[in-house]
């Protein structure tokens, strides 16, 4: 809970921006970013992974994620801890012209998808298909109380759970929480970076949740899912382990059981 506290007090949605999604900023991020990017364009394409809703969970001030998700799902829900996060995500969703510029990750999209469409086409099927934006805590065994949300098709969830679960068994807990929010059958997607214990924001340190390869296959089977695919990457690029000390990248797709 005091981790969750630091992030209300500290955490500023755009040092966060300027710090690993503007432009210039691969050193930091770009590895990341291109693991998860194609990763995600694969699940939603050749994967198959596709439905009516899909909830976001832990959004942060972030819409990289869902570029290549909007191509598939009716319905996608938002959705973070911070209220500061999710003024963001607003303002992109309305045009607000202060909004964060993610021109340059959306034409990567549109080039893995054969650019098919425009950078402005790509924006507005994303904009049209985000439907709310609420708030979430994932210590919650409902977390989006008092709201209950019919279960969706996916959830997905990137570079999240680390920082409100000080525990590998309350990350446990979360995914387990997670099986009333998704249908029998549907799927939970997780991406995000290993063994690490911090990471900064300007001159903010912030805690992350140390996990392994083998934590991760133990938590989500503990949980009850069926992995269909994971994968595993080292870091290539080792340069500033001091500011984000992680050292490698994973994708997992889970399904729930019928």
């Amino acid at each position: 809970m005091e981790n969750n506290q630091k992030y209300i007090d500290d955490f500023n949605p755009s040092e966060y921006y300027q710090t690993y999604y503007a432009v210039g900023t691969e050193i930091l991020s770009g590895e990341w970013r291109e693991f998860a990017l194609k990763m995600l364009h694969e699940t939603f394409t050749k994967g198959g992974v596709r439905g009516d809703t899909l909830i976001d969970f832990g959004s942060g001030p972030t819409i990289y994620h869902l570029l290549s998700a909007c191509e598939v799902f009716n319905n996608i829900i938002s959705s973070d801890f911070l209220d500061q996060n999710c003024i963001e995500l607003q303002k992109w969703l309305r045009k607000d012209p202060n909004a964060f510029d993610w021109t340059h990750i959306i034409k990567y999209v549109c080039e893995l998808e054969g650019n098919r469409q425009s950078i402005e086409e790509k924006s507005e099927t994303l904009r049209s298909k985000v439907k709310q934006v609420l708030k979430c805590d994932a210590l919650k065994s409902n977390p989006y109380d008092p709201i209950v949300l019919p279960p969706a098709d996916c959830l997905l969830t990137c570079l999240c759970l680390e920082a409100p679960c000080e525990t590998i068994e309350s990350f446990c807990n979360v995914l387990k929480n997670f099986q009333n929010l998704i249908k029998p059958g549907g799927h939970l997607l997780v991406l995000s970076v290993l063994n690490s214990h911090f990471y900064y924001i300007g001159d903010k340190r912030f805690f992350s949740l140390y996990l392994t390869k083998d934590d991760l296959e133990k938590a989500f089977k503990e949980a009850g899912y069926i992995i269909e695919k994971m994968i595993v990457t080292p870091r290539n690029n080792k340069s500033r382990l001091d500011f984000c000390g992680y050292d490698g990248y994973y994708y997992i797709l889970a399904r729930k059981p019928q």
